[in-house]
């Protein structure tokens, strides 16, 4: 007699766990400082080469949402605006960087501008630079590409955009397209 072993489920057949959690720091800071030295000789000025991250981040981004939704919301989406912030600040946030961000707030007067800050933005943590050639590069326009790929993707059109504030740390300028958001959303 001998027992009959079933084959491996397929890739396609294995649920989409939460596999680790984290990634050695070391690691994504060598392989970030890769992308950002192969795309600052593709480029000729500072915010071309930010425009280039955001690119790359939007790429990252498409894929982000499509997994966490999956994951974690069962692939229901948000159908409000501070639902979709809220998906961002919390578990956009926790499965990039290992902790939602800092602050969430939104923009005094206006309605359709919010703002995500995090005091210790990773992206920005490692990469150093000439003053002369790129002193004022803000990497984080990666992480803005990521979250306006996301935004768009839920369907709340976007405008991101990457700063560096003294007290906050890195803030993330959300800009909504409230004219494409339907009223009942907003």
């Amino acid at each position: 007699m001998y027992s009959q072993k079933s084959a491996p489920p397929g890739i396609l057949d294995r649920s989409i766990g939460r596999g680790k959690a984290e990634i050695n720091l070391a690691s994504f800071s060598f392989l970030f400082s890769e992308i950002v030295q192969y795309s600052h000789q593709r480029v000729e000025s500072i915010p071309a080469l930010e425009q280039k991250l955001a690119d790359i981040g939007k790429r990252v981004g498409d894929r982000v949402l499509e997994l966490l939704v999956l994951r974690e919301r069962n692939a229901k989406r948000e159908t409000k605006i501070n639902g979709i912030l809220l998906f961002v600040h919390t578990t956009v946030w926790k499965a990039l960087f290992g902790k939602p961000a800092d602050l969430l707030e939104k923009d005094g007067d206006l309605d359709d501008t919010y703002m995500i800050s995090d005091k210790d933005m990773v992206v920005n943590k490692y990469i150093s630079v000439k003053k002369d050639d790129l002193g004022s590069l803000n990497c984080a326009f990666f992480v803005a590409g990521i979250v306006e790929a996301i935004l768009v993707g839920a369907h709340f059109p976007a405008r991101v955009t990457a700063h560096t504030v003294l007290e906050k740390g890195t803030t993330l300028l959300i800009k909504f397209n409230l004219a494409a958001i339907p009223p009942e959303a907003q």
